[in-house]
């Protein structure tokens, strides 16, 4: 055997035993005639001593080793004289007898530890090595651990995991598809899904009444922090359930995970919000509930007074920012300029503050009287030593903008501690959005998605004014989730592409199959969507998705490991009938 032990096993009550350790060479420290030798595998490290008096040879062999190296080492369990209780093996040493290469190595990139010295590109480039730290490894064993739970949990609530195709029928709507040309049919292509939404309504229809799968989906879009060309969901649907069936059945999962992870129990049922107040007081349809700094309205009481920007804005809103009265104007500036970045994109930014005595200083103070600004200041409650921070302009862009600053605050303010946890639910979401460009409705999460009961006569004479019976999971500011009721009524389903702008040709063309079998009696039936990376980074307390996925795109889409994409061979090209036309430059 190359090892009977793991380098993160031993204790002082295995003291005396002889074993055997394989694994890599973390560093070797040479002091006096002793050789220490760190040896690392998944589960830990241990020390290991070479003792020149003892063994010169042997000694001598390992003061050769360089890092990475992969060794057997054979000896002794022995107490340390100077323990190390940052390890769990801090208490005791291996005394080594024999000692084996059983595989060199060139000096590596960057350290292979928690604070490397490797940028994001050389990290990627050697990912390999990279897992190899224990950082990122207990991000790949957090996700395994939460796969196998969320399976046990949803197994003891009847779901079964069933897989569903990769190769499908594209369907350019919404995202865009990445496209496999087909060998066997010219001329026709292939997509990767992204999502099994189709197959999952059809295994509805097949009577499967509780689905699951966590199941790899593809979107070619812009890449950014939570989001990559591939990722993972937990994708499940049931049969005869209505919108708070599936919320509390999920709902139950995601605190079980919780509890399961973090320790956290939440006994609570979480939050709800519907998508027009989530908009209206947090400029978001995924707020950030950590704290509160909720949007105030004061377009009535700034409009007429002659200050342009406001008397001209649709809508004037602000936030209070608790005990930031003593803000520089240093500060302030840094905080107009943040709101005017490309990314955001506001012309300027309105502050007042209110000193400990309750004295008024503004950016706008010879538009309006302290009386006046006092007004703002009592309605959006504030009270001395807070600072006020008011924008105006276009609603819906305002009030986007407003979300990014206040979004700052609030990690200003130490106020989105990523130990913290403020899960809730968006509810009654528009069910179509508006386009200009196009001017046309289309579907805000997708063509088959219920409308409340209560809004289908709105279908005919106000399709922007329908709700949708869906419903979206957030925590701490990121989209944990949605999903919705299904439209299980052929003659509803054909509305909905109408409204849509589909013709009954093109309703066929890319979803015949699936109107087909609701002529076979649909049960009712939703379900939801869990971004599986999304929940992990979120409970790991990482920034980006990237992190808890072995094997990663950059954000340009690139796997710089392995080099792809990459060209074909032209023969492949040929084979599949195709003709490549690049870009002029």
């Amino acid at each position: 055997m190359y090892r009977d032990k793991t380098c993160g096993e031993l204790r002082i009550e295995d003291c005396g035993k002889e074993v055997t350790l394989s694994g890599w060479v973390q560093r070797t420290r040479k002091m006096g005639g002793m050789t220490f030798v760190d040896i690392r595998d998944r589960y830990g490290i241990t020390q290991v001593v070479f003792n020149n008096e003892v063994n010169e040879e042997l000694c001598e062999s390992a003061n050769k080793l360089g890092r990475e190296f992969v060794i057997q080492v054979k000896g002794t369990v022995a107490e340390r004289s100077s323990k190390n209780n940052n390890i769990p093996t801090g208490e005791i040493e291996i005394i080594a007898s024999a000692l084996t290469i059983l595989n060199k190595s060139d000096v590596p990139p960057f350290t292979i530890e928690d604070n490397t010295d490797g940028g994001d590109d050389l990290r990627m480039k050697y990912r390999y090595l990279d897992l190899r730290r224990p950082a990122v490894r207990s991000n790949i064993e957090l996700r395994h651990k939460m796969a196998f739970e969320i399976r046990r949990y949803l197994d003891s609530e009847n779901f079964l995991e069933i897989e569903t195709p990769i190769l499908v029928k594209s369907t350019p709507e919404g995202a865009r598809d990445f496209i496999v040309p087909s060998r066997m049919n010219p001329g026709e292509f292939y997509a990767l899904p992204q999502s099994p939404q189709l197959f999952k309504q059809l295994l509805m229809v097949s009577g499967f009444d509780r689905y699951f799968q966590i199941a790899k989906c593809f979107r070619d879009e812009d890449l950014r922090a939570d989001r990559q060309p591939e990722f993972t969901q937990i994708d499940c649907e049931m049969s005869y359930v209505e919108q708070d069936d599936v919320i509390m059945m999920f709902e139950g999962l995601v605190k079980h995970i919780f509890k399961y992870v973090k320790g956290i129990e939440f006994n609570d049922k979480f939050q709800r919000i519907t998508w027009h107040d989530a908009m209206k007081y947090y400029g978001s349809d995924k707020p950030d509930m950590r704290f509160d700094m909720k949007f105030v309205e004061l377009t009535d009481l700034v409009k007429g007074k002659g200050f342009a920007v406001m008397d001209d804005a649709e809508l004037t809103v602000g936030i209070c920012a608790k005990g930031c009265a003593g803000y520089t104007r240093k500060q302030t500036d840094e905080l107009t300029d943040f709101v005017k970045r490309p990314q955001i994109g506001a012309k300027g930014l309105v502050w007042v503050k209110i000193d400990e005595q309750g004295g008024i200083k503004s950016s706008v103070g010879k538009f309006f009287t302290d009386e006046q600004i006092k007004e703002w200041a009592d309605r959006m409650g504030a009270e001395n030593g807070d600072l006020l921070l008011i924008m105006s302009g276009d609603a819906m862009k305002t009030r986007k903008m407003l979300c990014e600053l206040r979004l700052e605050m609030g990690n200003r303010m130490g106020l989105r501690d990523k130990n913290v946890f403020a899960p809730l639910w968006v509810v009654d979401f528009p069910l179509f959005e508006w386009d200009e460009e196009t001017q046309r409705y289309y579907a805000m999460h997708h063509p088959f998605t219920s409308p409340n009961p209560e809004d289908i006569p709105l279908l005919t004479t106000d399709p922007g004014k329908v709700r949708a019976t869906a419903y979206d999971i957030v925590v701490n500011g990121t989209e944990l989730g949605g999903g919705s009721i299904r439209i299980h009524d052929s003659e509803l389903q054909d509305q909905m592409f109408e409204i849509l702008g589909f013709t009954k040709e093109k309703a066929q063309e890319q979803f015949g199959f699936l109107m087909s079998a609701f002529r076979y009696g649909a049960p009712p039936h939703g379900g939801l969507a869990l971004g599986f990376d999304r929940f992990v980074s979120i409970l790991a307390g990482l920034d980006s998705i990237r992190d808890v996925i072995a094997f990663p795109k950059n954000n340009s889409g690139r796997d710089v490991m392995n080099e792809s994409p990459s060209p074909i061979d032209p023969a492949q090209i040929d084979e599949l009938n195709l003709a490549i036309t690049l870009p002029q430059e």
